[in-house]
């Protein structure tokens, strides 16, 4: 089926929505990762002390089997003797059982038969992830985009319980936001903003607390709805506002003939009301206009004060 220059043209926007959310997460901020390069280190320091003072005590012999048993000693020397960053812990098996948790600073283990199996960090983790054309509850797809915060706080269920304790997150995230977005309407979605923050950060947080995983906010951060849909949205909108103004006119117009009526009845149970009304507008005319106000015998009977005070009810 060939494709439309519309269906193109939404692609061509999809990329470079990815392309600028990209930029947003990795171009526009400096990566402060903190460096393990002193722990590699550390075991090639241990891997050449170890080959090292083999080789000197084996100076006198020395051949082609010294050199590979002191090589060898090193390597094992570096299997035993390991260092564990401060905001990381090691989960060290043994025989394939777990055995402790390890770090910070420096831990032993015998080599072949005990092994770090994984590294935890324990900081504070920031992850973006989106949602992308999850329906609302009035069937409308948007994309959303938010911000986690979470940390590892049980090192040992992080490490046994979960294969991947961040991807995990990350997946738990995406399908609890697109639970929450399909519960309210497109016009909902962003005044409840914050409220479904607080949700979501609820749900994963009961979610997670079995791997040992604290979910501490979730914040949304972007809302996007489709090109094609954002027309018809604000035809909508702009519907309903002329809808509403109507209305309003509706209902002014409605006080005003009321008020028509009451002043009826009123001029035709006193017609004195009716020419001193009358007096009104030609005085108010005259005086817009700054002109003089010429009135005919039939006005000008409306100004004899004492007919007018006549026809007025005594106090």
């Amino acid at each position: 089926m060939a494709r439309t220059s519309e269906d193109a043209a939404q692609d061509n926007r999809k990329v470079q929505r990815s392309q600028g959310k990209q930029q947003t997460d990795s171009g526009d901020v400096e990566d402060k990762t903190a460096s393990r390069m002193g722990v590699y280190l550390f075991s090639l320091a241990v891997f050449a002390v170890g080959t090292a003072v083999v080789a000197l005590v084996t100076s006198p012999w020395f051949s082609l089997w010294t050199i590979l048993l002191s090589a060898a000693f090193g390597w094992i020397l570096a299997m035993s003797v390991h260092i564990v960053p401060q905001w990381e812990r090691a989960c060290v098996l043994r025989l394939g059982k777990f055995s402790r948790i390890v770090g910070p600073g420096l831990y032993f283990t015998v080599p072949f038969v005990e092994y770090a199996t994984m590294h935890v960090d324990q900081r504070i983790m920031v992850d973006s992830f989106s949602a992308e054309e999850a329906l609302t509850a009035d069937l409308v797809p948007v994309d959303v985009d938010a911000i986690l915060f979470w940390l590892v706080w049980d090192a040992r269920k992080a490490c046994l319980e979960v294969e991947n304790c961040s991807k995990s997150v990350i997946w738990s995230a995406q399908t609890a936001m697109r639970d929450a977005i399909g519960q309210v309407d497109l016009a909902d979605l962003s005044i409840r903003r914050k409220q479904i923050d607080h949700e979501l950060q609820e749900a994963l947080a009961s979610k997670c607390e079995e791997w040992g995983i604290t979910v501490i906010s979730v914040e949304i951060r972007d809302i996007t709805v489709p090109d094609k849909l954002q027309d018809a949205l604000s035809r909508e909108a702009q519907a309903s506002k002329e809808r509403d103004a109507r209305l309003v006119l509706a209902e002014i117009e409605k006080e005003i003939s009321e008020m028509y009526v009451d002043a009826a009845e009123v001029y035709d149970q006193r017609p004195s009301a009716l020419k001193l009304r009358a007096m009104n507008l030609a005085y108010e005319g005259a005086r817009n206009s700054n002109s003089v106000l010429l009135a005919p015998s039939a006005l000008a009977d409306g100004f004899d004060l004492r007919v007018a005070s006549d026809d007025l009810p005594s106090r």
